[in-house]
C-alpha cells in the first residue's frame, strides 16, 4: 500500500513539474539607457536618391523633346505641342508627344519594322487621345497607333482614324456592345448607362433608340419608353427598310415590335 501511495505521489510530482512554466533566458533587445537609432538619415538618403532619379528623368525628357522638335515637320511639331501622337512621327517624336522617355517603352526591331510596346499597364504612355498600348513604325515612321480603353482597343491606321468623330463613333459602338451584354444579363440600369453614354457621343444608329426603349419598357417606365419607341420610328426610313426585305429583317422586326408597344403604352399612359 505504501509502495502504491509513493508511486502515485511521484507521478503527481512529475506531472506538476511538466505543467510548470518554463523559463527561457532571453537577452533584452535594448538595455537601460540605450537610444533608438534615428531614421532621418535613411529618409534623407531615399529622398535624395528619388530627387536625383526625377532630375535625371526630366533631363532625359527635355533632351528627347529638343531632339524631336529639331527637325520635325510643322504638323508634327504642332502635334507634339498639343501632346498628340501622330502617324508619320519618329519613335523619339512619339516619346516627346507622350511626355515619356525610352524607359516607358519596350522596343522590338525586325528589319525595317519597329514595335514600341508600353512597358507597364499600371502607368502606360498617354497622349490627348488616351492610353497608348503599342506603336508600329516602318522605316522609322509611325504607321499604326493602338489605344487601350475600358471599351477595348482602338487602332489608328490612317488620318481619318485619328479624328474626334471617329474616336467617338468607335467608343459609342463599344458602349453599345457592353450595353447589349448587360441587358441580356438583366442588368438594366448598367445597360441604360452604356446606351445613354453612347447616345451622348453622337451615335446616330436608330437601333440605339430601340434598345433604350426596350430597357425602359422592362423597367416599367412607360412614358419614357413610349417616347423612345416613337423616336426610333421617326429616325427610320420605313420605305427603305421594307425595300431591303430580309437584309434588314432584324430591324424590320424591331419596327413591328416598336409599333405594337406604342399602342400598348399609349393606352397605359392615358
Amino acid at each position: 500500500m505504501r509502495h502504491i501511495v509513493g508511486t502515485l505521489a511521484a507521478a503527481a510530482a512529475t506531472a506538476l513539474a511538466a505543467c510548470a512554466p518554463k523559463h527561457i533566458e532571453e537577452h533584452p533587445i535594448m538595455s537601460m539607457g540605450d537610444r533608438v537609432k534615428g531614421t532621418d538619415s535613411a529618409v534623407s538618403a531615399a529622398a535624395t536618391q528619388g530627387g536625383q532619379t526625377m532630375a535625371a528623368s526630366k533631363a532625359r525628357a527635355d533632351s528627347i523633346l529638343i531632339a524631336a522638335t529639331a527637325s520635325c515637320a510643322p504638323e508634327n511639331c504642332a502635334a507634339i505641342a498639343r501632346g498628340e501622337a501622330a502617324l508619320g512621327m519618329s519613335a523619339i517624336q512619339i516619346m516627346a508627344a507622350t511626355r515619356t522617355t525610352d524607359a516607358a517603352w519596350t522596343a522590338r526591331t525586325s528589319g525595317p519594322a519597329t514595335i514600341l510596346v508600353a512597358n507597364t499597364l499600371t502607368a502606360p504612355p498617354r497622349d490627348v487621345g488616351g492610353e497608348i498600348a503599342m506603336v508600329q513604325l516602318a522605316d522609322g515612321k509611325a504607321t499604326m497607333l493602338t489605344y487601350r480603353s475600358p471599351q477595348g482597343i482602338r487602332v489608328v491606321r490612317g488620318p481619318g482614324d485619328a479624328t474626334a468623330e471617329t474616336r467617338n463613333r468607335e467608343t459609342s459602338q463599344a458602349l453599345i456592345r457592353e450595353g447589349d451584354d448587360m441587358a441580356a444579363a438583366g442588368r438594366y440600369d448598367e445597360a441604360l448607362d452604356r446606351y445613354d453614354r453612347a447616345s451622348v457621343l453622337g451615335s446616330r444608329e436608330p437601333e440605339l433608340e430601340y434598345k433604350i426603349a426596350r430597357v425602359l419598357d422592362r423597367q416599367m417606365r412607360p412614358i419614357e419608353a413610349l417616347m423612345r419607341y416613337q423616336r426610333f420610328l421617326n429616325q427610320l426610313d420605313i420605305d427603305r427598310i421594307n425595300a431591303q426585305g430580309e437584309a434588314n429583317a432584324k430591324l424590320s422586326a424591331a419596327v413591328i415590335a416598336a409599333r405594337e408597344r406604342i399602342v400598348v403604352l399609349e393606352k397605359q399612359a392615358r
